[in-house]
């Protein structure tokens, strides 16, 4: 028998830039359990090529990159969301 899936996990890295959203997402992610579903939001363009390479490197799955509308001050904010592997 399985348990729930881990809780989401949301990582506001808004009006940081480059490498801190890359890191508050390796920091959030460090000692959660395989599948856990991790979303940065994050206004530095730079991390929609960041994540996604730091996802590689980690053996993560990139799960998608979205312009977050509806959220305050989300004109140019990008939730990036990733599933961690084992």
């Amino acid at each position: 028998m399985t348990g729930a899936p881990p809780e989401p996990i949301v990582v506001d890295a808004r009006g940081l830039r480059c490498p801190l959203p890359v890191i508050e997402l390796a920091k959030a992610a460090r000692d959660v359990p395989a599948g856990t579903v991790l979303t940065v939001l994050t206004s530095d363009p730079a991390a929609r090529h960041d994540v996604p390479a730091w996802s590689r490197m980690r053996g993560h799955t990139l799960v998608a990159i979205v312009l977050a509308e509806g959220l305050p001050g989300s004109a140019e904010t990008l939730a990036i969301t990733v599933r961690t592997e084992a």
